[in-house]
């Protein structure tokens, strides 16, 4: 038998004062981007904002369907976007936050793991790490220095 540990590494800051302009404003325009999330059924609104290595930044948000499996999140919905535009190697940065109509949000947001595995994907893409930054509607945010190794430890890979 072996026994293994992870160490993740993220920060975590009280204070979007605390973090760079950049990041302070990807922040922000994750929060406006829940103001178009379509969240019906579950009326909790996801914002996602990109940006990528022009300064360029692209938002996605959460989009529910009748038929529930059908819906998309907010993270994937950038970034397919950005994938569809012959671009995903260019993500530097992305930025998540929500609300929700019942209950204040005041937690960093985590990402599914669907929407992590895409993450990874896109980080290996460009051969380089992209910043996460993560932020319910108030409270701590969390950031992270890369995909790989800290938000999805263990990757589905093809090489097994």
């Amino acid at each position: 038998m072996k026994e293994g540990a992870l160490q993740i590494l993220y920060r975590t800051y009280e204070d979007r004062e605390e973090l760079e302009p950049d990041e302070r404003e990807l922040l922000e325009k994750a929060w406006e981007a829940t103001d178009h999330a379509y969240a019906p059924f579950s009326e909790f609104k996801v914002g996602c904002a990109i940006s990528l290595v022009d300064g360029e930044i692209v938002l996605g948000n959460n989009q529910e369907n009748r038929a529930y499996p059908s819906g998309l999140c907010a993270e994937r919905t950038a970034m397919f976007f950005i994938g569809a535009q012959g671009r995903g190697a260019d993500i530097r940065k992305l930025a998540v936050r929500a609300r929700s109509l019942k209950n204040p949000v005041t937690r960093p947001v985590m990402p599914c793991g669907a929407c992590r595995q895409v993450m990874l994907e896109y980080e290996e893409m460009a051969e380089a790490h992209f910043v996460i930054l993560m932020q319910g509607e108030t409270g701590s945010i969390l950031r992270m220095e890369s995909v790989k190794g800290t938000l999805l430890p263990f990757p589905f890979d093809l090489d097994l």
